[in-house]
């Protein structure tokens, strides 16, 4: 199912008793935050805050915050639907038939394919208040996340820009410290598609138009996240996880469009060479994310429906609810990793490699070395070169079992033979690196050696029981009074 708005999304997790509505008074400061963290470690609900001192609108945090949750999102049972999804589709484009028939079946898919498009209307719900004179951050429950923090932050904006060279738009997710009522920070990481249009508009001397959606289907705002390829919108992805296209209106004072069931829009832009100190942020990689210059957004508009909810999330130290959202990323797109390396048989990104920092391949292995190649190939692809371990393991392996996973690493390895280290770039956020965005990564090959690997000593087997007894002791189980 596709929800129209975030209303429709709060409506049904409250049926399915998911979310808990909160009638006390909180404080947007360090209070809500402390609250849902609590909540979050406990894996407990959405949280709707209706009365934040000294705002008018309720606050929605948490929303995302478990499997269960995000799988509603994103209208499946489970993200391997959606991976399935994802399959179908590089099978057809993978085996274009050659006969006439064959093509002429095709076209319904394609059809399908062409209807996730965004489609245009002329007005929608987050425009039904439109603020031009004075408009002022000041009227939304901005939280301060965590005591270190520099100041309030925006913390789940859509942030949509436009290439000025070819035109295309572009949506992220991208942090904005609020510096006073009408200005904030724009947290472009050097390799983010929107701190690229930043650059060519400044390379031409003009203010980079910026609009920022908060709210709409939680699936709008996943696709956000996701790590697309560049050429690839996100709100055409958006279409292909709801089935159906995104309703954009075109902003007031800028020419982009945005969602038009989004809650609040703001409009704006950041002017070339512009930066201000922004930062330090409790970040998800449980520390504070150090001070640096950015680019600033300077507000000209706001929008807002008449009953806005404003959507927000904290993050820190794991389990939170940015990690139910980078599961699902784990999911989504592994058919696409397995397209570029078919060897691969399943992936795992552990919570506490905070998405950037560890990731996990089994590999059904066919030639000597072919897990080292695996790890270059893995840093050669769009985010993945920011994996600073990656764990090579044979098929046989659950990756998701991170014990199972420990006992092949700590017992298949050959430090001097099978770890491979390398430099290159590195996430911004890795306080450990001894410069900013690179610094060293190592790959751990933990598969079984062969002779023709250099190991020309007998590989032992796992101790497997039989299956026959297996069997047996399945049928006499109730008898030994275990259960």
């Amino acid at each position: 199912m596709a929800f129209q708005d975030l209303h429709e999304f709060v409506a049904e997790l409250e049926r399915r008793g998911w979310l808990k509505r909160i009638t006390a008074e909180v404080d947007a400061e360090l209070e809500i935050t402390e609250i849902t963290d609590r909540v979050s470690k406990a894996y407990g609900p959405a949280l709707l805050f209706e009365n934040v001192k000294g705002a008018d609108m309720p606050l929605l945090i948490n929303s995302l915050g478990s499997y269960e949750r995000m799988s509603l999102a994103l209208g499946v049972t489970s993200f391997n639907d959606i991976s399935g999804r994802i399959e179908e589709l590089l099978g057809m484009v993978d085996r274009v038939p050659e006969s006439l028939i064959g093509k002429i079946k095709m076209l319904p898919k394609l059809a399908e394919l062409s209807s996730f498009m965004p489609k245009r209307v002329k007005s929608g719900p987050c425009q039904e208040v439109v603020i031009k004179e004075n408009p002022s951050l000041d009227i939304l429950p901005i939280l301060k996340c965590w005591p270190g923090d520099a100041g309030r932050y925006i913390t789940l904006p859509l942030v949509f820009t436009r290439d000025p060279e070819n035109g295309k738009p572009n949506m992220g997710m991208y942090r904005m410290q609020v510096f006073d009522s009408r200005t904030t920070g724009m947290h472009w990481h050097t390799h983010h598609d929107g701190a690229e249009n930043y650059r060519k508009h400044c390379a031409l001397g003009r203010a980079t138009e910026v609009a920022v959606a908060l709210g709409g289907d939680p699936a709008i705002i996943y696709a956000a996240t996701a790590p697309l390829p560049k050429d690839i919108y996100e709100l055409v992805f958006a279409g292909f996880l709801r089935r159906k296209p995104v309703e954009v209106v075109k902003c007031v004072t800028v020419d982009l469009e945005v969602p038009a069931h989004a809650e609040i829009i703001l409009e704006g832009y950041v002017n070339p060479g512009e930066k201000r100190l922004e930062g330090p942020f409790g970040d998800h990689t449980g520390y504070y994310s150090l001070a640096d210059e950015f680019p600033v957004f300077h507000l000209t508009c706001i929008t807002h429906r008449r009953n806005a909810i404003y959507p927000t999330t904290i993050v820190g130290k794991p389990p939170m609810e940015d990690c139910y959202m980078g599961k699902a990323t784990e999911r989504i797109f592994l058919p696409l990793l397995k397209l570029q390396l078919p060897e691969v048989v399943d992936m795992n990104l552990p919570l506490e490699g905070v998405f950037h920092n560890c990731v996990v391949v089994s590999i059904k292995k066919s030639f000597p070395r072919q897990a080292k190649k695996v790890m270059h190939a893995l840093w050669g692809m769009g985010q993945m070169m920011f994996a600073k371990f990656i764990v090579v393991v044979d098929d046989s392996v659950d990756v998701h079992n991170t014990s199972e996973v420990a006992w092949k690493v700590f017992n298949n390895v050959d430090p001097r033979r099978d770890i491979e280290i390398v430099e290159g770039p590195l996430d911004v956020l890795d306080h450990s690196a001894p410069n900013p965005l690179f610094g060293s990564k190592i790959g751990i090959d933990a598969t079984k050696k062969w002779e023709s690997e250099g190991h020309p000593r007998e590989w032992p087997d796992d101790i497997e029981m039989l299956p026959e007894i297996k069997a047996l002791v399945d049928r006499r189980w109730k008898e030994y009074g275990l259960d």
